[in-house]
């Protein structure tokens, strides 16, 4: 929300007004939901590729000689350790080891680096980040004006967006990002995403975001490129076993409580914000493991929601992150945290309780869906 309580517009707005987008209120911004059919806009994605607004992330810059000492402090990963150029996975703990986000850190020069938060705790983040730079030279800067955010995903974006710049996308590795210019437009290339797919996330000049989206629209036209909303951007990260903050991260899970533990590197130097509690929390999940997340698909039609208790033998065993109809696998799906006891894949007589049905669901390890290479 804008300081005023209203509902904050990205610089695609009256576009996505033109092509007749649903709107829905997301993390205080006004962003299309759908603009037709959901179903259509994944696939689409799945199969050929869809294009998005996501300048709601919210973006941070990090500047200044220390720089990478502060991110290393601040977050659980080895940030000094990412080359110029490359991006890293991360995340964000509270001193008791609590998610406060999941993050991707960009490199973008020796001493310049661009931490991307989501919508919904970009603020927190800011702060805390603001926070943690006490004693650092270094500078902790909210970009979230200075940047629109568009993504193009599926098996198609590569020759899409190669049909609008020089820059070299196919020494572009995944994770990893350039400067350079689509469309006549400069921008940050990185290619990273949020779908399962290959594709690229857009980093450009809220001035420039009509003009790009309109090139890329009209670069895909012969190959099924379509607007896509956040639905479908939801189902797509659902298939491919991503998590989401609020669902399968929160304050109340440390990242070995939600089986990440691998994004917390011990071994880097000097201290960080959580390193001691989340010592702690290694050594618990290693004597005690928590529950672990899996993958549910229905044996029925009908769609488990985030809550939803998993049982088996009668006896309530995880419970429900996310859940949606699958359009890739045709069936509903869900991601749940369920006791190691039942965590195999094909662990039998386990349900979801679905307002008082035990609904037969079979456990499956993660993703659902994994796109060939």
């Amino acid at each position: 929300m804008s300081s005023t309580g209203e509902l904050r517009h990205t610089a695609l707005d009256a576009l996505h007004r033109s092509l007749g987008a649903t709107m829905t209120d997301f993390a205080g911004w006004d962003m299309p939901l759908r603009y037709g059919s959901e179903r259509d806009e994944h696939l689409a994605v799945r199969t050929k590729a869809g294009l998005f607004d996501l300048s709601h992330m919210g973006e941070i810059t990090v500047t200044g000689p220390q720089a990478a000492a502060l991110l290393d402090f601040a977050l659980v990963g080895n940030i000094g350790g990412v080359k110029p150029g490359r991006a890293r996975y991360t995340m964000i703990c509270r001193a008791d080891g609590g998610i406060l986000d999941d993050l991707i850190v960009y490199r973008l020069g020796e001493t310049e680096y661009m931490v991307v938060a989501n919508a919904s705790n970009a603020q927190v983040v800011l702060d805390a980040l603001t926070e943690r730079a006490a004693g650092f030279d270094a500078e902790v800067r909210d970009d979230r004006d200075a940047y629109a955010l568009l993504a193009v995903q599926g098996p198609e974006s590569p020759g899409i967006l190669k049909s609008l710049t020089d820059a070299d996308l196919d020494g572009l590795k995944y994770y990893a990002g350039l400067p350079g210019t689509v469309a006549g437009v400069p921008a940050l290339i990185a290619r990273t995403g949020y779908t399962g797919e290959d594709g690229f996330e857009l980093f450009v000049k809220p001035e420039h975001a009509v003009e790009l989206w309109q090139a890329l629209t009209q670069a895909g036209e012969g190959v099924g490129l379509v607007p896509c909303g956040l639905s479908c951007r939801d189902t797509l990260r659902l298939e491919a076993g991503m998590p989401l903050y609020g669902h399968e991260l929160t304050t109340s899970l440390t990242p070995f409580d939600a089986g990440l533990g691998r994004v917390v590197k011990f071994e880097k130097e000097g201290d960080f914000v959580g390193r001691e509690a989340l010592r702690e929390a290694a050594a618990r999940a290693e004597q005690n493991p928590p529950r672990v997340l899996v993958g549910l698909v229905a044996g029925g039609r009908r769609v488990p929601r985030a809550g939803y208790a998993v049982v088996a033998g009668g006896e309530v065993i995880g419970e429900v992150t996310s859940g949606a109809p699958s359009p890739t696998l045709g069936k509903p799906i869900a991601i749940a945290y369920v006791d190691p006891a039942h965590a195999a894949p094909g662990t039998s007589g386990v349900g979801v309780d679905i307002r008082g049905s035990h609904e037969p669901y079979e456990v499956v390890a993660l993703p659902f869906y994994k796109r060939q290479k």
